[in-house]
């Protein structure tokens, strides 16, 4: 029987696992043991040991201890792990087709400050939208100190810069679909595969193996999906310290309990009318507050 090898979960289904092996750039279906509990069953960004049988199949026996998980509350209250040993949240926004959705945008910085995880922004497409504009809006987030970096994966701009970004960190990319996320993976030299999990008992069901990109100890990979990132229900004393400009002015108001959604004297909506805080920034807070995903 072969040896177990350590490999990188890049993306799971129901029961099987994408895993790209020390060494290979491209990911491999790798069929899951019986595991113990929800908490043991691989993740994106585990380090799983695998064997590779004589009959050419792939096995996940274990994966390692892990050094950090992403989780989110699901509306039942359980804890779900979405993802495992990811130092950076890359977050990818298009500057145009289709617009920049900001809600959605604050919404991934608002889960990473709350997770405490490190998070970057990369604005796609600049090609295709007002110069004056997308330089606005970039600065509005590296004024706020997330990392910013416009790409023009197709072109070839400012590939360097976002390889500089993630060089020897376990990062995670996430965005809408339609912003560009393939692109930039193919710009970086990565590898998209789908393949049909129909054959030794996994299970009739499609699943993608997500999109990997290696360099030396660091990998950027795709994350499991957006609607993942939901901040569910987080009351106003939270989700303010999740949105970096507003703590400061906030203990300004004049109630300590204020939502700064409607009371008098808060010193959160005159910072908006006084222009200290973007007013896209604010209406993505009002909508996370008032409509919890």
């Amino acid at each position: 029987m072969s040896q177990q090898q350590r490999a990188l979960v890049v993306s799971t289904g129901k029961n099987a696992a994408w895993v790209s092996i020390d060494g290979e750039e491209s990911p491999r279906l790798a069929q899951l043991r019986r595991m113990r509990g929800r908490r043991s069953m691989p993740v994106p960004g585990d380090v799983a040991h695998v064997r590779v049988l004589e009959d050419g199949r792939t096995v996940v026996e274990r994966t390692e201890p892990r050094r950090f998980t992403l989780e989110r509350r699901t509306i039942g209250g359980r804890t779900k792990t979405m993802a495992a040993n990811i130092d950076l949240l890359t977050v990818v926004i298009a500057l145009a087709h289709p617009p920049p959705r900001l809600a959605t945008l604050d919404q991934l910085l608002a889960f990473a400050e709350l997770e405490e995880i490190p998070a970057a922004v990369i604005f796609t497409k600049p090609d295709l939208a007002d110069p004056e504009r997308s330089a606005a809006l970039i600065e509005l987030y590296r004024q706020l100190e997330y990392p910013a970096v416009r790409v023009n994966a197709k072109a070839g701009e400012n590939v360097d810069a976002l390889r500089r970004l993630i060089e020897g960190r376990h990062a995670m990319l996430v965005g809408n679909s339609g912003v560009g996320k393939s692109t930039i993976f193919r710009a970086l030299g990565g590898d998209s595969h789908v393949g049909e999990v129909s054959r030794h008992g996994l299970g009739r069901q499609t699943t993608t193996a997500g999109r990997l990109y290696r360099f030396g100890e660091g990998f950027l990979i795709d994350s499991p999906g957006i609607a993942e990132f939901g901040l569910g229900k987080v009351d106003a004393a939270t989700l303010t310290e999740c949105f970096r400009e507003m703590p400061a002015p906030a203990r300004q108001c004049r109630f300590t309990d204020c939502t700064h959604v409607a009371e008098p004297e808060c010193a959160v909506i005159r910072a908006v009318g006084a222009g200290a805080i973007a007013e896209s920034r604010y209406a993505s807070y009002c909508k996370i507050l008032t409509e919890p995903s």
